[in-house]
């Protein structure tokens, strides 16, 4: 008889980046394949199904829920109302939260996805009210869970020592990268596109929420160093406002770098020619559970700087220059190197995608896969 799971996809509904991107893509690769599972989606906000997910089959069958994720996540996580997911999907085998947190199962095996754990690793990064709930909410259902996929090796390694989670609980399944992320080739209209977003003039690219995790202004007082020693360079930060950002804006302010520093949100499209177009990529985040950007840059073939914390030299191994996020003098003196040394820019360029090559979402979604037969068959 052929598996059945459930699966939460609000996230790939509700969020552009980050855990969205990872929904998305994970569940376009489990559509992929050709075996006998079949999905059982649910997603909160109603309406039709929505752009980005798999088409509707056999295998895939979606729901809407016509509420909004704030009042699931209230009537099961906050008020911790036993009202089975069941309801919503119909039966299945086993369910799977990509997201955090796990609605009740009625006694099916479950698997949660966490991606990391910034909330008690960087603490002062999240809202405080948002950071309480995480608390309650994340160990619990990693408790509750049959597995839990850790994204990262650094990820594993925190549930262990913050949540005291049985290693033998938990699989790393990295992430991957888009396979339209490459890099470019002669005639594309990856330059002519990045001028009519960011004009003409050399550029450093960062992409990413703006929020305090990600490290802006730091990179800010990077950038400005860099100015001060007459490049004149601008710098794109490529991402959607999040929350507590208001400091960045601010410092922009600041250091006299208005018309310099420009904040841009483009599309798939936009994004990768802002990958291919930049002179040089820099990721000052403070903790990443994976750091999805610094991968896509380096399969477009763009040389990276970046952060020397948490998962990240996990990731890009040394296909990119390290640097200690908060040492600001530290990360203007990388960003450097790569835009003043050649021959290091070209072996940063040919040694990105090869390191890319190494993630996949084809090799997330048959590790996924693998998963679910093993916790089901237990």
């Amino acid at each position: 008889m052929a598996l059945t799971v459930g699966f939460d996809a609000t996230s790939a509904v509700r969020q552009t980046a980050g855990i969205g991107r990872y929904t998305r893509e994970l569940l376009w690769a489990l559509s992929g394949r050709d075996d006998d599972i079949r999905y059982r989606i649910f997603y909160c906000s109603g309406g039709d199904p929505p752009g980005g997910l798999p088409p509707l089959d056999e295998r895939f069958r979606m729901r809407s829920l016509p509420v909004s994720d704030r009042i699931t996540n209230a009537l099961w996580h906050r008020l911790r109302l036993p009202v089975p997911v069941q309801l919503i999907t119909g039966n299945f085998d086993i369910f799977h939260s990509p997201d955090f947190t796990l609605p009740p199962t009625m006694g099916r095996p479950s698997i949660v996805t966490v991606h990391d754990l910034a909330f008690l690793t960087v603490p002062q990064c999240a809202y405080p009210t948002l950071r309480d709930y995480l608390e309650a909410v994340v160990p619990r259902s990693v408790r509750r869970a049959s597995r839990v996929i850790a994204v990262s090796q650094s990820t594993a390694r925190d549930l262990v020592e913050r949540l005291g989670t049985d290693p033998a609980r938990i699989e790393v399944i990295h992430e991957g990268v888009s396979s339209w992320l490459r890099p470019g080739t002669p005639g594309d209209d990856s330059k002519a596109l990045s001028h009519e977003l960011v004009g003409e003039e050399p550029y450093i690219l960062s992409v990413g929420t703006l929020e305090p995790r990600k490290n802006y202004v730091r990179l800010l007082e990077a950038f400005a160093i860099l100015r001060a020693r007459g490049y004149e360079h601008r710098l794109v930060i490529a991402g959607r406002k999040g929350w507590l950002y208001q400091p960045i804006f601010e410092r922009v302010h600041e250091l006299d770098l208005v018309g310099k520093v420009l904040f841009v949100e483009p599309g798939d499209p936009e994004l990768l020619a802002l990958y291919r177009a930049a002179d040089a990529f820099v990721y000052p985040s403070l903790y990443e559970g994976f750091g999805i950007p610094p991968l896509e840059a380096l399969a477009c073939g763009i040389p990276v700087a970046c952060a020397s914390t948490s998962s990240l030299p996990e990731i890009v191994g040394d296909a990119a220059l390290l640097f200690d996020p908060e040492d600001v003098e530290a990360m203007a003196f990388s960003i450097e190197r790569v835009l003043s040394d050649a021959n290091l820019a070209q072996t940063l360029r040919e040694a990105g995608p090869n390191r890319a090559r190494n993630f996949s979402w084809a090799d997330a979604a048959r590790a996924t896969e693998g998963l679910y037969r093993e916790v089901a068959g237990a």
